[in-house]
């Protein structure tokens, strides 16, 4: 299914794609748009959507550029109606790294929503016009704070692989072995996302219960493969101990008078 995508461009090196389904999202939002206001509702749908997806994005590449210091190498972004995913060679396994990695996200998402507290004005009633699709740049630009401060706080709560989930692991990292460590990050991070998206279905956000599906099944995923990848470096590492065994020593010839 994440095979489904287009590649789009190159940012440093990293390829950024989306998903087929997103392109069903973007002409939902304009659809929706035209529906409300015409044009003018179908344009400022679009780019509200595209405004948004762009932090998104930046989100993502505060992971990658972090990564890319320490030496990960980053495969892609990809996007999707429930947000961005980076894909990653590998993850740090020192806590501190991946700790760094992983604020990094967050870090630009509140570093966003502090330039655009610094340049916009909040008149009486602002808030109220949340509710629906800006008309100006400056509802743009207030809707995108707002955005950025859910975005930046929602991506620290403790269910992994989210941003917070990792933290988690990292700092159970530094008490436990990876592999049980994760296994428990994990097992945090199931129980809060089954609990967010029964939350969600009663609520009737559909969306957001199909992103905590998402992140239920790609913290299994993600343990899966971090165990897979701790068994086969056991077997290499005993393979390699047998091929480099010394030989025994040989027992000194006798010596007849």
């Amino acid at each position: 299914m994440l095979g489904w995508s287009i590649n789009l461009f190159r940012i440093r090196g990293i390829q950024l794609s989306v998903h087929f389904s997103f392109v069903l999202l973007l002409v939902y939002i304009g659809y929706d748009g035209w529906q409300d206001g015409g044009t003018s509702g179908l344009v400022w749908g679009v780019v509200t959507l595209l405004a948004f997806f762009t932090c998104v994005v930046l989100h993502e590449l505060g992971h990658c550029f972090t990564g890319m210091r320490f030496g990960v190498g980053v495969r892609r972004i990809l996007l999707m109606p429930i947000g961005g995913m980076a894909e990653f060679d590998s993850i740090p396994r020192q806590p501190s790294r991946e700790i760094l990695m992983t604020l990094a996200g967050p870090a630009v998402n509140f570093l966003i929503a502090a330039v655009l507290a610094a340049v916009v004005s909040f008149p009486p009633g602002w808030a109220d016009d949340l509710a629906g699709l800006p008309n100006t740049p400056e509802e743009l630009a207030r809707l995108l704070l707002v955005a950025n401060l859910i975005m930046g706080v929602f991506n620290l709560a403790p269910v992994f692989p989210m941003d917070g989930g990792r933290i988690l692991r990292a700092g159970l990292a530094t008490r436990l072995p990876y592999v049980r460590a994760t296994f428990w990050a994990a097992t945090v991070g199931k129980v809060l996302a089954v609990a967010a998206a029964g939350a969600s279905l009663y609520y009737d956000l559909y969306l957001r219960a199909a992103l905590f599906l998402f992140i239920f099944v790609a913290g299994e995923l993600e343990y899966r493969t971090v165990q897979r990848r701790e068994r086969d470096e056991a077997k290499w590492r005993e393979a390699l101990a047998r091929l480099y065994r010394a030989p025994p020593a040989e027992e000194p010839p006798l010596l007849r008078p």
